[in-house]
């Protein structure tokens, strides 16, 4: 017997929840499968296959709203989740800004080929992914000073999404993924250092050679050989561009609705005023094409649209789905996320940091004398504040140049001043969902020996 599609699954949960007495719903629909192999030493050490069905249905009686799911797709259990819904939204409480979006702003007529979310050539082999770890782990084991590769592994997954309400939306669309990481190690005893590579692109063509990314590993953790600790004191950063990030997720946080509704956000009270420098901009643009992150419609069937978070330093608005933006007496911009388990909530896709005109060598020698981090751990971030301290490694630089690698030290600062002190590079990869080049800031505290 064939299986309902994830559209016809969306449409029975709907006819369940008004049958039982809601509202008004939204159903989501997810299935997918991943395939993933360890290699360690030449030989396989580990494959998983993950597949599976999952729906979710929003109920809302009144304004009160209820959310269930499951993986058992027959009849009886759907009637039961809408049942189930129900009861439990008749004992929530109140809240006067839920509610489904108005048919008239949904998203239509998308173009899926456009967004080029899902790789339709054949999906690979498990020999083919085992081959691909095993050729990253044995470029990292070639690099003089390797001691052992801690892991070399390749990914695949493929996933289906269709979300349906009552207000007349349908739409669904599929994404793809392959993945290829290695982590290599120099040095033994309690001199060992470790370091990483790893790419993922939507499309298996566009994916690098599997011998560059464990290469790549194993010329990182070598580079670390010899770490010590830095000096202590007050000295200009730059977080490498695989790192750098981090900082614009602070950032995105921030600004997130649900921090703003909360008051617990240190840019509560920033709307409109400089919190970059000047020519600095935050792009978001969900329609990027191959793009993980890209999407032709949000978590409650709105349009993504491409916007400035900050426009050239300023903070011109919020991150917000329906219930924020209603709280806050403001517009969605489209950016709800959810599972099939989880009410919407906001999130962010595509995001993009004006680029530098000079390169991270250029920056190392402006710098003279600081830290360069490649790796974070932990973190100590006050929300309300922006008071920042995270552990940290690297390399110091003196002269512009790389003196020695260090580690086990700590940076600390306010995430309010040190935006404002970011001066970004050039070297930002075009294919992440987060396109972020290495940052100088300047004036952190170094806490190492």
């Amino acid at each position: 017997m064939t299986a309902p599609s994830l559209e016809t699954l969306t449409h029975r949960l709907l006819e369940a929840a008004k049958k039982s007495g809601a509202d008004a719903a939204d159903a989501m629909a997810v299935d997918g499968t991943a395939v993933s192999v360890d290699v360690r030493g030449g030989k396989l050490e580990q494959a998983e296959r993950a597949e599976g069905v999952e729906i979710g249905l929003r109920v809302l009686i009144g304004k009160r709203q209820a959310v269930v799911s499951a993986s058992d797709l027959s009849p009886r259990t759907i009637a039961d989740m809408a049942e189930r819904a129900v009861a439990m939204a008749r004992e929530a409480p109140e809240d006067a800004t839920l509610g489904l979006a108005d048919p008239a702003d949904l998203a239509r007529d998308w173009d899926l080929g456009a967004l080029e979310l899902c790789d339709e050539t054949p999906d690979p082999s498990p020999e083919a992914l085992q081959d691909d770890a095993r050729r990253a782990e044995a470029a990292a084991l070639a690099v003089a000073g390797v001691t052992q590769a801690d892991s070399a592994s390749a990914s695949y997954s493929r996933r289906r999404i269709h979300l349906a309400a009552t207000n007349g939306f349908s739409g669904g669309y599929a994404r793809t993924s392959r993945a290829i990481s290695a982590v290599a190690i120099s040095g033994t005893g309690l001199k060992m250092e470790r370091d990483w590579a790893a790419e993922s692109r939507t499309f298996q063509a566009d994916l690098p050679d599997a011998a560059g990314i464990g290469r790549l590993a194993g010329e990182r953790a070598v580079a670390r050989s010899g770490a010590r600790k830095p000096k202590t004191g007050a000295y200009p950063v730059i977080y490498d561009e695989r790192v750098a990030s981090g900082l614009v997720g602070h950032v995105l946080a921030a600004i997130n609705g649900s921090a703003i509704v909360r008051g617990a956000s240190w840019l509560r009270d920033a709307m409109g005023d400089e919190i970059l420098p000047s020519g600095l901009s935050i792009i978001e643009d969900p329609a990027r094409p191959r793009i993980s992150a890209s999407r032709p419609f949000d978590g409650e069937g709105l349009a993504p649209r491409r916007r400035a978070i900050v426009d050239k330093g300023v903070l011109t608005g919020w991150t917000l789905d329906l219930g924020t933006a209603r709280k806050l007496g403001q517009s969605s911009t489209a950016s709800a996320v959810r599972g099939p388990g989880s009410a919407p909530a906001p999130g962010v896709s595509n995001i993009a940091l004006t680029q530098g005109e000079r390169s991270l060598d250029e920056l190392l020698a402006e710098m003279g004398t600081g830290l360069l981090v490649t790796s974070l751990i932990g973190a100590s971030i006050n929300p309300t504040t922006g008071d920042y301290s995270r552990g940290a490694s690297g390399f110091w630089i003196e002269g512009g140049q790389i003196a020695y690698p260090v580690n086990e030290c700590t940076l600390a600062g306010n995430l309010r001043d040190m935006m404002r002190r970011i001066t970004p590079a050039n070297d930002a990869r075009g294919h992440l969902s987060y396109v972020v080049p290495s940052l100088l800031v300047e004036g952190l505290m170094l806490a190492g020996e």
